[in-house]
């Protein structure tokens, strides 16, 4: 009886760990697939790669690397985007063509006076492959990077791959309107909402299926690149990074978690405005506000926005020093925001509420909301939004491009 006992005890433990790891989740990035297949569709070709620290396989080991390594790949040229191929550049910084220190590569730069690649850069490539983690939100520069390089690859007839990656913040979000006229920069580069719900693989699929490369290009108005995109195994839309089994590796220094892809729609707006400081600088950069005005007392702000109840979200009051940045070796006192819900927790109403809640406690304090609008694509937006700072009164426009652009991408899911 009592060996029969054991090994009944020995019979459940074998099955829930077999559950366990059937239930594992294995995300493999286009690096890993490519990897599986030989890297067939470089074959043959000269290779040029746009990347940064985020390009790495399952193994943490740099696509450069594994490219350069790989005996039938002819790697030949890197491209630095914001922060560089190696991440040495901090953000904002130009970056000079030079050479990587360990490959010998050629490294073209393109964040400095020249984003999109030039003829010249471009010479001596059959293929350019954009390896790089997106987080999501429009304003994040590294997709603008990837649609200029397409641009220069359908001027030139060269191939472009995209080794695709998760999207950290799902595949369900979209919030925003469109960029507008006038509005289009390198960090509004094309007409999409703030939020897009799409891979990196799946935007530039969109972005080259309707004819949208270039900046503010409509539908129909540009050319078209040879593009191939190297899909992932495991991914699904509903998917958070964190349920991927991938390693987060900083896409930008003040993206230091996966999380932190949540917090940057949520704040990056209202952080543009000088008198709001959304914890760059401390350890918790896009997930507190802190209003310059110390007259605000953070235990007010953090019980009106509680009010407004908004899904997935609290907000608690916090007081912090920051290291560098705005308010450097100050107190200030501010909310951080929680999420509770990433599923439900609507990500850029919260730059607005904030303001608006801010206003309410003290309406001698000026927003020069100008300085916004491009990076929230509508001059409507802003005008609209500073006659009273309600956010109902802009909400139904903010939002008036969501449910479009959603059907549109639908056309290009690949998940």
């Amino acid at each position: 009886m009592k060996n029969f006992v054991k090994g009944s005890l020995i019979l459940v433990i074998l099955l829930v760990s077999i559950s366990c790891q059937s239930r594992e989740i294995v995300v493999k990035t286009g690096i890993d697939v490519l990897k599986e297949s030989n890297f067939s569709c470089l074959e043959g070709k000269r290779v040029g790669l746009i990347t940064n620290p985020t390009g790495v396989d399952r193994e943490l080991r740099s696509t450069i690397d594994i490219l350069f390594e790989a005996p039938n790949v002819n790697l030949v040229a890197l491209y630095g985007p914001e922060h560089g191929v190696r991440g040495d550049v901090h953000a904002g910084d130009h970056i000079s063509t030079q050479n990587d220190p360990a490959t010998g590569l050629p490294v073209y730069s393109l964040y400095g006076s020249t984003r999109k690649p030039t003829p010249e850069m471009l010479q001596n490539i059959d293929v350019l492959v954009y390896d790089i983690q997106d987080i999501g939100s429009r304003s994040f520069t590294y997709i603008s990077t990837m649609g200029l390089a397409m641009e220069a690859c359908a001027e030139l007839g060269i191939e472009f791959v995209v080794l695709d990656r998760p999207n950290p913040i799902g595949g369900r979000k979209v919030e925003g309107c469109y960029v507008e006229d006038g509005c289009f920069t390198f960090v509004s580069q094309f007409r999409i909402p703030y939020v897009y719900g799409l891979t990196c693989g799946e935007l530039a699929l969109l972005l080259n299926g309707e004819r949208m490369l270039g900046s503010g290009a409509r539908p129909g108005e540009s050319a078209q690149c040879n593009l191939r995109v190297v899909s992932m195994e495991g991914w699904n839309r509903d998917m958070f990074y964190d349920q991927t089994g991938l390693q987060w590796i900083a896409s930008s220094p003040h993206i230091p978690q996966a999380i932190t892809a949540f917090f940057y729609p949520m704040s990056g707006i209202a952080g543009d405005l000088s008198v709001v400081s959304i914890g760059v600088g401390y350890t918790l950069p896009f997930q507190l506000f802190a209003p310059a005005d110390s007259t605000i007392v953070p235990e007010d702000l953090a019980r009106n926005l509680n009010n407004l109840q908004l899904p997935g979200l609290h907000f608690r009051p916090i007081y912090f020093r920051p290291f560098y940045s705005r308010g450097q070796g100050t107190t200030l006192g501010g909310v951080q925001a929680h999420i509770t819900d990433p599923a439900a927790a609507p990500l850029t109403d919260v730059n607005f509420y904030v303001i608006q809640e801010i206003h309410k406690l003290n309406p001698g304090i000026v927003f020069n909301l100008d300085r916004i609008t491009k990076v929230v694509g509508s001059p409507f937006i802003t005008a609209k939004f500073a006659e009273r700072y309600q956010f109902s009164d802009i909400r139904d426009y903010w939002y008036k491009d969501a449910e479009a652009f959603r059907q549109l991408s639908q056309r290009y899911y690949l998940y």
